[in-house]
């Protein structure tokens, strides 16, 4: 079952709360990476509105273009 935008938006926005300030960009590359198959007919703009951040959809607009290309190491919880 595809999940919601609001979905993505709640898990988006505990990347964001709980990523160290040094590591904010890099989390929000990696939700894009991880959720690239969710977020393909999806408005990223929306989910990232949603999750009250929307400067960072290009950011997660760039995770999800190199999903194709990197996988993220089992056990990495983006919300820790």
């Amino acid at each position: 079952m595809a999940m919601t935008v609001e979905e993505l938006a709640d898990i988006l926005r505990c990347v964001y709360k709980n990523a160290p300030d040094r590591e904010i960009a890099l989390r929000v590359h990696l939700f894009g990476i991880k959720y690239a198959d969710e977020l393909a007919n999806l408005s990223i703009k929306k989910v990232a509105t949603l999750a009250g951040i929307p400067g960072y959809a290009a950011e997660v607009n760039k995770g999800r273009n190199l999903a194709g290309y990197v996988k993220i190491k089992p056990g990495v919880d983006l919300c820790a």
